[in-house]
């Protein structure tokens, strides 16, 4: 019988890891994770914009809220992309609760109880342009919503601002990456340009520090999208389109009023 991967997450090691991260994330980017407690630790379907490029923070900052709020030993998982899964890091994604983002993983996390975070705008989002930073994209994804559906689980959207100013993201380079030979490696249609310290202009940041930006992440209260599928009939495109907005709808006006209080970039 194959092992579960919900079975390689290990709290222990978290806790080791914790006080480093901590120091990262609180000291470097200055995090501000607020209203924690509104994530119901009994299953519970986190959705967040993606902000960082190649190096976004959203998940550590968050993984960091969550075990000072309810303990290391509190399951929190992270759909995340293949390759984070490849090489020696794959045993230690696994062991901080990373588990392969795709529907069967997140039914699993969420029918066992837990609470997985997803971004389902991925790469489109965290390399959107610098420009449009504080506009949630999902780029017409909703497989999130069928999925919480499905389980019958709350979803709790979870917005953050600050991640992409860490450098300066000019375009997601949709045609150079439709003509890269990476394509296929890396599992998308995406070459972003990216301006950053110390190499100034590269594809995707990469080589690049990022700029020590604060990052204030804000939980939403609970949405539960029977409710709103229940008008609809159940798990139809209608319902999911409604929810989806619902959804999109909240987090857009919780950015507005982060972006509102934020008085200058990278200094917050």
């Amino acid at each position: 019988m194959s092992r579960s991967p919900l079975d390689e997450r290990d709290p222990a090691y978290i806790a080791k890891a914790l006080p480093f991260l901590r120091l990262a994330m609180k000291g470097y980017f200055r995090s501000e994770v607020r209203d924690i407690e509104r994530v119901p630790t009994d299953g519970a379907l986190m959705v967040g914009n993606h902000s960082g490029g190649i190096m976004a923070m959203d998940v550590p900052i968050i993984a960091v809220a969550y075990a000072e709020a309810f303990g290391p030993e509190t399951p929190l998982y992270c759909l995340a992309h293949d390759m984070l899964f490849t090489g020696a890091a794959g045993p230690v994604m696994r062991k901080f609760g990373f588990v392969p983002a795709d529907r069967a993983s997140a039914e699993e996390v969420l029918a066992s109880g837990a609470v997985t975070i997803v971004f389902p705008g991925g790469d489109y989002d965290t390399f959107r342009p610098t420009l449009k930073a504080n506009v949630i994209d999902f780029a017409g994804r909703k497989g999130y919503v069928r999925t919480a559906l499905k389980v019958g689980v709350p979803i709790v959207p979870v917005v953050s601002i600050g991640g992409q100013e860490s450098q300066f993201h000019l375009t997601r380079g949709e045609w150079l990456g439709r003509m890269s030979p990476l394509r296929k490696v890396m599992r998308t249609d995406l070459l972003p340009l990216t301006i950053g310290f110390p190499f100034g202009l590269v594809p995707a940041g990469v080589g690049n520090i990022p700029l020590p930006t604060k990052i204030v992440t804000q939980v939403l209260d609970p949405i539960d999208p029977r409710e709103i599928a229940a008008e609809f009939g159940a798990d139809t495109d209608a319902a999911v389109a409604e929810i989806d907005e619902v959804v999109r709808g909240r987090m857009q006006a919780a950015l507005d009023e982060l972006a509102r209080e934020r008085r200058f970039p990278v200094l917050g």
